[in-house]
């Protein structure tokens, strides 16, 4: 089986313990899964810059990028105690719906935390700040 690399955003407090858990499966499980924080990433070698991947989670596997809710759909496939899940929501009606929510309510949330995150610290950095 190829390695799974996660792209995650480490930045990100919700992500970051979501990621926990599924890094604690996969090493319980010898999974040949990487976790790799976006803010400490070569993403130039998947062709990604550091907005696009702090918009949604991404996921490299057999070469290819995945994207948003498809990268969670691979993520859980390739963990045999989150496959059931993978299973479940990839149905044609609930990945649809499951999918637009993530892109259309979760991953925009997300993203504008961690920018709020991000524009709280470059103002504290700055001088009077």
């Amino acid at each position: 089986m190829d390695q799974t690399e996660v792209i995650y955003n480490g930045a990100c407090p919700i992500c970051a313990r979501e990621i926990a858990g599924y890094r604690r499966l996969s090493e319980a499980g010898g999974l040949p899964i990487r976790y790799t924080d976006l803010n400490a990433a070569d993403l130039a070698r998947l062709s990604l810059s550091a907005e696009d991947a702090a918009r949604r989670l991404h996921v490299v596997q057999e070469g290819r990028l995945i994207a948003g809710f498809p990268a969670f759909l691979a993520l859980w496939s390739s963990m045999p105690r989150m496959r059931w899940l993978a299973r479940l929501l990839g149905l044609p009606g609930l990945r649809t719906v499951i999918g637009a929510a993530y892109e259309r309510i979760a991953a925009p949330l997300l993203y504008a935390l961690h920018r709020r995150r991000r524009n709280r610290a470059l103002h504290k950095a700055r001088p009077g700040g």
